[in-house]
């Protein structure tokens, strides 16, 4: 008897291995790659192929600024919406720290005074719209956080493509929280609201 069982590659990890070594320890493992995009899941890679079709020629039109990846996500199978939300909410709650907060200029968090929580949101969404690179970077550095800009924008593109593509409102809650002070091991205590 055959049993199959389907893991994203990009869910894999040394855990999951463990458990199926230990669970199936005569098993043979097959890896079957999709080369169309559309049959695959959303990996990281295409997620920030996506990023870059960002038109920044556009700037000062956020609507046109995102335009050709709603265009391009709704082009596409439902599910990569979906993934395109998990994969956003992830890097979105990596840059949700006090560290992070600290440097994004005017606004930057201080225990002296008020904080926008939304600013720092749409700051962090800023980070990741400038690419791979820069999302990487400021991991490694957070002084390299983008300094008094925000790109609020970016929140809304796959409720934007789900709504194109299908007609009905967006209703899904995306794998990681995104709202500051979700990520607890970012903040310590001073992310207590």
């Amino acid at each position: 008897m055959t049993t199959t069982i389907k893991i994203p590659l990009r869910s894999l990890n040394p855990a999951i291995v463990r458990d199926l070594q230990e669970k199936y320890p005569e098993a043979e493992i097959n890896v079957e790659l999709h080369q169309d995009r559309n049959l695959a899941p959303l990996s990281e890679q295409y997620f920030w192929e996506i990023i870059a079709l960002l038109d920044w020629g556009q700037e000062g039109n956020d609507d046109l600024v995102v335009e050709p990846v709603i265009a391009h996500l709704s082009a596409g199978p439902v599910r990569h919406i979906f993934e395109f939300a998990d994969l956003l909410s992830e890097k979105l709650y990596a840059l949700d720290g006090q560290k992070y907060a600290e440097n994004i200029g005017e606004d930057a968090w201080s225990p002296e005074r008020y904080f926008s929580v939304d600013n720092f949101l749409y700051a962090r969404c800023c980070t990741i719209s400038n690419g791979k690179e820069m999302f990487e970077q400021v991991l490694r550095n957070t002084a390299l956080m983008p300094k008094d800009r925000t790109f609020e924008a970016l929140l809304y593109v796959p409720s934007a493509a789900y709504e194109r593509k299908t007609g009905r409102l967006y209703d899904y809650a995306p794998a990681f929280p995104i709202e500051t002070y979700s990520n607890k091991g970012g903040w310590g205590k001073q992310g207590s609201i």
